[in-house]
């Protein structure tokens, strides 16, 4: 990952925070060429020591590759968006402001048993929200049974974690303030917008 020092970010507590709240994941792998996934990710554990976990469909390419100990890559990514430069009060380069955290992990294959058990979590976190929650156990048993064959879950065992934030660091208090009021007025960039109002707190 391309880490500007001053968009790194370190902070365990930053890293575990926003792999929760952004939990769809680009999931990497080197075949006989690179391979990626788009999937959900969870985390467990605390900032300071933690592990991921997901499944693929056995007829995606990916699976013949899934092996105890293989490494993968889990890209994470926040809110992203195009500053134009009209936008501030001196003439300047447009920019693009992001966030994301990258995860080298190991992987682990789940017995029968996790693999239930994180689908059970899996789906009790983005069911927690909805006005009438359906859960993993009130799924029909036939239906889970059928399922279970077609998915591989595995654990992801963290190597190597980098983060960047590139959220107008350095530029003043009045343009930081014009780039979030036209991000604003962007609906799709509005939680870019949250997100640079936050860095700068």
């Amino acid at each position: 990952m391309y880490q500007p020092k001053k968009f790194k970010k370190e902070d365990p507590s930053f890293i575990f925070k926003f792999i929760q709240e952004h939990p769809f994941a680009t999931f990497v792998l080197q075949g006989e060429q690179l391979l990626a996934t788009h999937i959900p990710v969870l985390v467990e554990g605390s900032p300071e020591d933690f592990r991921l976990y997901g499944h693929i469909a056995n007829h995606n390419e990916q699976y013949q590759y899934l092996k105890d100990g293989a490494e993968a890559l889990l890209i994470f990514k926040g809110p992203d968006g195009y500053v134009s430069s009209s936008w501030y009060q001196e003439k300047d380069i447009s920019t693009w402001d992001y966030s994301a955290v990258h995860v080298n992990v190991k992987l682990k294959l789940q017995s029968r048993k996790e693999l239930e058990d994180s689908l059970d979590h899996l789906i009790a976190h983005f069911e927690k929200q909805q006005e009438n929650p359906l859960l993993y156990k009130e799924l029909p048993r036939q239906m889970v049974e059928d399922h279970l064959p077609l998915i591989t879950g595995f654990w992801c065992e963290p190597v190597r974690i980098q983060a960047v934030a590139k959220l107008h660091q350095n530029y003043g208090e009045k343009d930081v303030q014009s780039v979030v009021e036209h991000l604003k007025d962007r609906e799709d960039s509005c939680p870019l917008a949250k997100d640079i109002e936050k860095e700068h707190e």
